[in-house]
Order: structure tokens, then C-alpha cells, then sequence
């Protein structure tokens, strides 16, 4: 793939993530974990707002109501643009201070998919949780990083990746959210970590890599089917946007970089974007129960 990334924004993000399309902007939201805040801009990169974050805010998701929701330190919570406001949710892992949350996403049922990781990269205390809009539960753990859930176009397949070990795994989702037959979908040889994904309209899975330079696309079948290659080496997350689903939207991080790394990758950290001939799968809402 002959395509070359354009940063829309230079904001140097100390740790990039959760980027996701906005239909209702149409907006472009994505957070900086290390940063503490939350971030957004038009489509062209235009129109830019920061708000600062009580904690670490791992990813930022629309709700059903209109509404946006993000997890914290200890949680989830509704986030309010107008006032800047956090607003308590669901506790999640509230006694384990060494914990944060990482990646989110919500499925075509409206559920909220989203993983824990040790913060210091040590331990294996991460989990796979499920939110269906009023009770937490569980859904895997043992992972040192969890990371990029992503669902296939037919609902029936859940993506999710152990960081430090490489691997993409892959889940069949029973229609009640329910996991089952897990196994290695694909594993990263050929530089970097696998980060956050996304899955096009082919059923291709999009997947981010830290350290790796480039977002890789894979088959249905986990064959690597090509490659978008990136100024900086940390890419670690990618949306589908636009009228068309066609605009990609991917942030980075500086995190880990040294001071030459720095000076050699001046847009690291930045918000980018490219085209694509294939289409992306819709933003969801989560659907919060009363």
C-alpha cells in the first residue's frame, strides 16, 4: 500500500489512543492517557478543544443519549463537553491502584467492550470486561496489556490482543455477549507490538502497532494482507471516518521515545490520517440502561 499518513494535528501526545469518529460533529475524539486529557477536532483537524482529566483517561466512547462516556483511574464515567464535567458510572477495579484502564469498543448490540493492564507493564492483572450499560462483568484475565477490541462485521467474531506476548486473539460471541473458543488469531513477528484495531466491511482487521512504524491489515484468515507505513514509530490506535467510512484516523505517542528518537520522529504523538478504497465498519453508541 503506497500511502503515506498526514498529520492533521501536532499535538504530541504523550500516549495517543482511543481515537474514534463522530458522525453527530461530525467530530474526531481521541485521548492522551499519560497526558490526563481528552481531545477533539473536525474531520480536517480544525476546530480543536482539549479538556484536562482528573486521572487516566484510556478511551472516550459515544453513548445512545447523546451523550459521551470515558473511563478514569477507577472506572467508568459520563463525560460532559459543555462543562468539562466527570460524572461516576460503573466502579471497575477501584481497589487496584496499580491498574488502569486501556482500550474501549462498543459493539452493534450497543455494549461496551474495554480492558485493564498493570501500569507499570509488570504484572499479569489485566482483564476483558463487558458493560451492557448497567453491570460489569468479567470476561477474560490474565494479560499484563489487554488491548483494541474489535468486533467483525457480523457480530460473531471478538478481537482482543496481549500486547507484550504479541498475539491477536480471537473469540466467537454468543448472541447474549457470551465468549468462548479462544485462540491465537494472529502473531506479530516482523517488529512492534500489536496496539489498538479496527475492522473494515471485508472483514479485515486493521491493527496499530507500537514500535512497529505502521498499521498491518489481516484477512479473515490472519494472512497479512498489506501495510500503511507511518513517520513515527508508535502508532497505537485507528478509527474509520467520514461521510464514506474511508477516512482513517490514527493516533501516536511519544512515550518511550528518547530525546534523538524525538528529534528523528518530530510528529510523534501527532493525530493523523490517510484514504483508504475500502470502507470502515459504523461508530456505535452505547446504550446506557436506566
Amino acid at each position: 500500500m503506497s500511502i503515506e499518513p498526514t498529520c492533521i494535528w501536532d499535538v504530541q501526545a504523550l500516549l495517543g489512543e482511543g481515537v474514534l469518529w463522530d458522525a453527530r460533529g461530525p467530530w474526531v475524539w481521541f485521548v492522551d492517557i499519560k497526558g490526563k486529557r481528552i481531545l477533539r477536532c473536525a474531520p480536517d483537524g480544525s476546530g480543536r478543544r482539549t479538556w484536562p482529566a482528573p486521572g487516566q483517561v484510556s478511551f472516550i466512547v459515544p453513548s445512545a443519549d447523546g451523550g459521551m462516556v470515558c473511563s478514569l483511574d477507577d472506572g467508568l464515567y459520563r463525560f460532559l463537553p459543555e462543562s468539562g464535567d466527570f460524572v461516576p458510572l460503573a466502579k471497575v477495579e477501584a481497589d487496584l491502584e496499580h491498574n488502569r484502564f486501556n482500550d474501549g469498543h462498543v459493539d452493534a448490540q450497543g455494549m461496551l467492550w474495554f480492558g485493564s493492564m498493570h501500569d507499570a507493564e509488570e504484572a499479569a492483572s489485566g482483564a476483558l470486561y463487558r458493560f451492557d450499560g448497567a453491570h460489569v462483568r468479567t470476561m477474560d484475565d490474565g494479560y499484563v496489556i489487554t488491548n483494541g477490541p474489535a468486533v467483525s462485521p457480523d457480530g460473531r467474531t471478538l478481537y482482543h490482543t496481549d500486547t507484550l506476548d504479541k498475539r491477536v486473539y480471537a473469540f466467537d460471541v454468543a448472541p447474549d455477549g457470551a465468549l468462548s473458543n479462544k485462540r491465537v488469531f494472529v502473531e506479530i513477528a516482523d517488529g512492534g507490538y500489536p496496539d489498538g484495531m479496527a475492522v473494515d466491511a471485508e472483514g479485515h482487521l486493521w491493527v496499530a502497532t507500537f514500535g512497529g512504524w505502521r498499521i498491518d491489515r489481516f484477512d479473515a484468515q490472519g494472512r497479512k494482507a498489506g501495510e500503511v507505513r507511518f513517520p513515527c514509530a508508535n502508532v497505537t490506535k485507528l478509527a474509520f471516518g467520514g461521510d464514506d467510512l474511508r477516512t482513517v484516523y490514527a493516533t501516536t505517542a511519544r512515550k518511550g521515545l528518547s530525546p534523538d528518537e524525538l528529534a528523528a520522529q518530530p510528529l510523534a504523538g501527532g493525530l493523523f490520517t490517510f484514504r483508504l478504497d475500502v470502507a470502515g465498519l459504523p461508530q456505535h453508541a452505547l446504550r446506557l440502561q436506566q
